[in-house]
């Protein structure tokens, strides 16, 4: 029976190199298959292609801007490059099929997975290496290079500027309004995961970017933002705030209020924050949340260009109401040379924006941007 004991024993430590192998085996397939991670090094080199792919098909006339995306570390500073974002506009709408091959082409050459969506007038390429995103290409055809049809002068210089509030939050929502065939104001709130590229593309596009300031409301219950401009907050305070605001929203050339019912009221508060505008260049377009408040005059007494809003357009969602809103509007720019009309991008508003303005445009109404109607 000893004797029979030997050859027994002697298979123990197979089985345990089995399972130990057996076990490096299922952690090699857990961690992706021993697969490596694009490094830095390799991601920026396809970003160079990407640019480089972009300048051919346009004959060198596209503008390219690289927006690095970082992963946030856990004590909320920036850390590692995570992808690229990569803005392209098109000199010309016919150029797009070229720029998809372009793209897919430096995809298959690298191996990575390559994800399409469009819409009117912008279309994104997603990159991927092993699921994990790499770089997002947005490659924008300006209005100026889309079919679109300038509006008539009227006999009168009735001028009407529509600012679209609220983006930054919904890509539908933005998507729908870019889409729209002539050239907006949009406000696009800040430290939003779609702040950046929203106003990117806005700009790419043709439209004028705006900074949605967040301010206090006068109401507990408003839905209050992460960063926003309270009262108490000395000139020091307001300018950080600020200028963080606009890291997140690139192109702004001026800001309106959102919310900021017992902000705008605020003589303390509107008097740091006006020379910090005034400052950086920007204008200020009161939204008129409130009716004591003091924003307009206090930008008016320092120096910094500012208008306020005439009507909002879209306090009633129902599709005739934002007409008749609209009408509103177009009287008034008949009436005293210019109007402001603010509006969100529901889907009631846009679709009453797409039908209406250019039945305000035939009858001589000019549709212009905001920074042409301050003072």
């Amino acid at each position: 029976m000893k004797a029979g004991r030997g050859p027994a024993f002697q298979r123990v430590p197979d089985v345990r190199r089995n399972l130990v192998l057996l076990t490096s085996i299922i952690v090699l397939l857990l961690t992706g298959c021993g697969k490596k991670k694009i490094s830095k090094a390799e991601l920026r080199a396809i970003t160079g292609e990407i640019v480089a792919a972009a300048q051919k098909v346009s004959g060198h006339k596209s503008e390219v801007t690289i927006r690095p995306e970082l992963q946030q570390s856990k004590d909320g500073t920036p850390g590692k490059l995570a992808a690229d974002n990569v803005y392209v506009s098109l000199s010309d709408a016919s150029q797009g099929g070229a720029i998809a091959e372009a793209l897919g082409e430096i995809a298959r050459r690298h191996k990575l997975s390559i994800r399409e969506s469009t819409s009117d007038g912008i279309m994104r390429f997603d990159y991927s290496s092993d699921s994990i995103r790499t770089h997002t290409i947005h490659v924008i055809t300006p209005l100026t290079a889309r079919s679109h049809v300038a509006a008539k002068r009227g006999h009168r210089d009735a001028r009407l500027a529509i600012i679209i509030d609220d983006l930054g939050y919904d890509r539908a929502a933005a998507d729908s309004l870019l889409a729209l065939g002539f050239p907006l104001t949009v406000s696009v709130l800040p430290h939003l995961p779609l702040s950046t590229e929203v106003a990117e593309e806005a700009y790419r596009r043709g439209d004028q970017v705006m900074l949605h300031l967040p301010m206090q409301s006068e109401s507990a219950t408003a839905k209050t933002e992460e960063v926003e401009l309270r009262v108490g907050m000395n000139e020091q305070q307001v300018d950080s705030a600020l200028a963080g605001m606009l890291e997140t929203v690139p192109h702004a050339v001026g800001v309106n209020n959102h919310q900021g019912s017992r902000a705008t009221a605020d003589p303390a508060l509107m008097a740091a924050l006006m020379p910090e505008l005034r400052r950086r260049g920007l204008f200020f377009v009161d939204s008129r949340t409130l009716a004591s408040t003091v924003a307009y005059d206090t930008a008016e007494r320092l120096g910094v260009r500012a208008a306020s809003r005439k009507v909002f357009l879209d306090d009633s969602a129902n599709r005739e109401a934002i007409f008749g809103q609209l009408e509103l509007a177009a009287r008034d720019a008949d009436r005293d040379g210019f109007a402001i009309a603010i509006g969100h991008p529901r889907r009631e508003t846009l679709d009453a924006l797409a039908e209406g303005v250019p039945r305000l445009e035939a009858r001589g109404i000019r549709l212009v941007f905001v920074s042409d109607v301050v003072k």
